[in-house]
């Protein structure tokens, strides 16, 4: 039982630093751009597909740093072309042009790549388990947490130190005093966004190498990370991952004892936070109130 639980656990572990990931990225486009983001999961998916392409040419290790860095060029074209010109409209019109742009892009994966599902190759020292005791820490999902925190954390010091980061906080605070006194708020809603879409391209490949490819990989993950957002409190970044985590253990542990409840549960979560504690564990007072 005690294995069993610990396996589980560690399964939820593993999704959720994929919602984390995911709901990081999407909690900095909605907080400074104000967008919902509903291709966010395509974006993700588009970055394993991505991965999965050049992994030939560069390896894994040259994959994990190439193709999320493509993932962005390509969110920026999109930032520049569609989304720019609907800041200071309602939110209303991103967020329907964000869900026909997600649909337009898993097309466009299935028509490059195929509607068939496809393994993405690691290298072979990855897989080995580490433990005959515990089979299912493998060097992958070792090295799948420690990138997480790597990236998490230097997301957290661009903000704290960098100027750029510096402004990207005080945009989400006050964007037109910002804009007042001088800062591309244009410039700065881009790199935020384009930030955005990289978390969602380390978290593509990230879950290519543990649950595989498919075209529908990212909208498979996209609803749980909304509710990360508001589980963890929309506005806070810290609470977003909280929020990926606690959701995705508790669907680990369910679908080890109940799997058909593995998915209701997190959105009972979120009904309990919210009848709780409406802003969310760590979200900012006055947004759901």
């Amino acid at each position: 039982m005690e294995s069993l639980l610990l396996y589980s656990v560690f399964n939820g572990l593993v999704v959720g630093i994929f919602y984390a990931l995911m709901a990081l990225g999407l909690s900095l486009i909605l907080g400074l751009n104000g967008v919902i983001n509903f291709a966010h999961g395509t974006f993700m998916a588009l970055g394993g597909y991505i991965a999965f392409t050049i992994e030939p040419y560069v390896g894994f290790w040259g994959s994990l740093i190439v193709a999320p860095l493509l993932t962005v060029i390509l969110g920026l074209a999109v930032e520049r072309v569609l989304i720019r010109p609907l800041y200071g409209r309602d939110p209303l019109f991103s967020l329907l042009l964000t869900f026909g742009l997600a649909m337009i892009m898993e097309d466009l994966i299935r028509t490059i790549w195929g509607a068939v599902g496809r393994p993405f190759v690691l290298p072979g020292y990855l897989n080995a388990p580490l433990s005959n005791t515990f089979f299912f820490l493998t060097g992958y999902r070792v090295v799948l947490i420690l990138i997480t925190i790597v990236v998490t954390g230097a997301l957290f010091a661009v903000l704290r130190y960098s100027r750029i980061g510096i402004r990207i906080r005080a945009g989400n605070a006050d964007l037109e005093t910002i804009s007042a006194m001088g800062v591309n708020i244009f410039f700065l809603r881009a790199a935020n966004f384009g930030i955005g879409i990289f978390l969602a391209g380390v978290a593509g490949i990230l879950a290519a190498g543990q649950l595989g490819l498919s075209p529908s990989i990212g909208s498979s993950l996209i609803m749980p990370s909304f509710v990360a957002i508001i589980v963890g409190g929309v506005g806070s970044l810290v609470g977003s991952v909280l929020g990926g985590l606690i959701i995705g253990i508790a669907s680990g542990i369910t679908a080890a004892f109940f799997p058909v409840a593995q998915e209701v549960v997190i959105y009972v979560i979120m009904a309990i936070v919210l009848v709780i504690r409406p802003r969310g564990l760590l979200g900012q007072e006055g947004l759901f109130e």
